[in-house]
């Protein structure tokens, strides 16, 4: 198995990081200079607003616009006393939701709080703040004002998990701050540990110092760029080889590595070919691809990716897919291949929130469990947090991902000014006959002596000829003037109608 990590940042605008395994794309991030995300950041905030109906309080953290907590994201630090304030949580173990108590007892307005950005805002949306600060590492996260330490649920091998929590428990952890050894902590040694635990403690130390001279709203720390994230995040020893096309990128690459792990520094190479790197790698047909709501299946079939305002729709169909003479087989084998490009598309456009999958129906109880069965294990491998319900009697599978920032569709496209994002606009006739609607009623008004509509080249065209009659019709019957503008720049169902008196001012309908 060859999996690589491609790195394109030619252009400065846009930083882009792929892993590709076996000429595959696997996974794929995307950062804009101007659309930066606030994720992992931590700022010192301000109590706005608190709304105890929903339990959330909105905090001024600097940047614009509010964000949002939720009593369920407030450590037990800010609980007054009477109710248990200022205790220190166990790791896996926060406290229910039914034992905190309501968030008005807990801040008031103009409190000063620590936030860490959890999800960027979403539209109208502000981001998600959370008070549990999560400070991640090559092979750890520290959580301040936290205790005991944890293994990545990833991490199976029991062995590997008690070799792991026993190098942790001897390399002396500071007291007071819970650590969790990340998937990518797997096989490591004692020396990378406690140099990533060194790391931390230098890291919140620099942290805590801010935390006491800054002022409110202000940032107290800012998360690594993408490629230093990737580096951190997804890069693992499987991958064989790093290629980035900027020296300047690279030589930053080495500097990240000597101290992380100084072995890996090997496997980083620059490219400098006149072909760009994403298109050596055959990578900018591949987006292309992830782009489209419809993505083909090697066997024939295919599967459509629909997103809406509230949860994204899947729809596997089985298309020319005839190789089983059994229906029932066939339906099978669309369905597994699916579940796997289905998760794989789930990582590369990075869409979250509620999402159903309708596979093929299948009759057979054993070949539902197994597309379910090939479902969970292709979503393993996905770093965002998901849960998966059992498939249903007719084929749908109902699950949750978690939405870190906006989908790569919402960050790369824009809605559609002419249909408004639906990818539908009225027929000629439609509008025609609306606007001859429109028409009838402004000429029923007295005060109205002439119309003038301006539309369409395409509308204007339908309407001075197929309904060329039902304007004269109009005009004889009110005794008032409708003249028709053809307007290049006006598209879709965009028109104007403006109505004059007998003065020629303006009539406002």
């Amino acid at each position: 198995m060859s999996r690589e990590m491609l790195i394109n940042v030619a252009e400065s605008e846009e930083c882009r990081v792929a892993v590709v395994e076996n000429g595959s794309l696997e996974e794929l991030y995307v950062e804009r200079a101007s659309l930066g995300s606030h994720v992992g950041n931590i700022y010192k905030g301000r109590v706005v607003n608190i709304e105890s109906g929903i339990q959330a309080a909105f905090i001024d953290y600097g940047v614009g616009k509010n964000g949002f907590l939720h009593i369920s994201d407030l450590h037990p630090r800010y609980f007054s006393h009477a109710r248990g304030g200022g205790h220190i949580e166990s790791i896996g173990r926060r406290k229910a939701l039914k034992e905190r108590p309501p968030i008005q007892e807990c801040l008031r307005k103009g409190h000063e709080i620590v936030v860490q950005v959890t999800k960027d805002g979403l539209k109208t949306k502000g981001a998600t703040l959370s008070t549990y600060i999560a400070l991640p590492g090559k092979y750890l996260v520290m959580m301040p004002w936290m205790r005991k330490n944890g293994v990545s649920h990833k991490i199976e091998d029991e062995d590997e998990r008690k070799r792991l929590r026993q190098i942790l428990e001897e390399s002396d952890p500071p007291k007071g701050r819970g650590f969790i050894i990340r998937t990518a902590g797997e096989g490591c040694s004692k020396r990378d540990i406690q140099n990533d635990l060194r790391y931390l403690k230098r890291l919140w130390r620099a942290i805590e110092k801010r935390i006491e001279t800054e002022g409110a709203p202000g940032e107290l720390y800012q998360e690594s760029d993408l490629v230093i994230r990737a580096l951190r995040d997804v890069f693992t020893s499987i991958i064989s080889k790093i290629v980035c096309d900027s020296e300047n990128v690279v030589r930053k690459i080495r500097d990240f590595f000597s101290i992380a792990t100084p072995r890996v520094k090997k496997k980083i190479t620059y490219y400098d070919g006149k072909v760009p790197l994403f298109h050596k790698y055959r990578i900018e047909e591949e987006i292309a691809k992830v782009q489209s709501r419809k993505v083909q299946l090697k066997s024939g079939g295919s599967i459509i990716i629909e997103q809406t305002e509230a949860l994204v729709s899947i729809d596997v169909n089985s298309g020319r897919y005839r190789k089983q003479k059994n229906a029932e087989q066939t339906a099978y084998e669309s369905n597994v291949e699916a579940a796997v490009e289905i998760a794989r598309q789930l990582r590369l456009r990075d869409l979250g929130g509620l999402i159903i999958c309708d596979f093929i129906d299948m009759r057979d109880a054993n070949h539902r469990k197994g597309v379910e069965k090939a479902f969970r294990m292709a979503i393993r491998t996905d770093r965002a947090r998901s849960r998966v319900l059992g498939i249903s009697r007719f084929g749908v599978v109902e699950m949750t991902r978690q939405r870190m920032r906006p989908s790569l569709q919402s960050s790369t496209y824009l809605a559609c000014p002419n249909c408004g994002g639906t990818g539908f606009v009225k027929s000629h006739e439609s509008m025609a006959i609306e606007i001859i609607r429109q028409l009838n009623l402004s000429a029923s008004k007295d005060q109205i002596k002439r119309i003038e509509l301006f539309v369409s080249p395409e509308v204007a065209d339908y309407l001075q000829n197929i309904k060329r009659a039902a304007l004269a019709q109009i005009e004889q019957l009110s005794d008032k003037r409708v003249i028709i503008h053809s307007a290049p720049e006006y598209c879709g169902e965009k028109h104007d109608m403006v109505c004059y008196n007998d003065r020629g001012s303006a009539v406002k309908l």
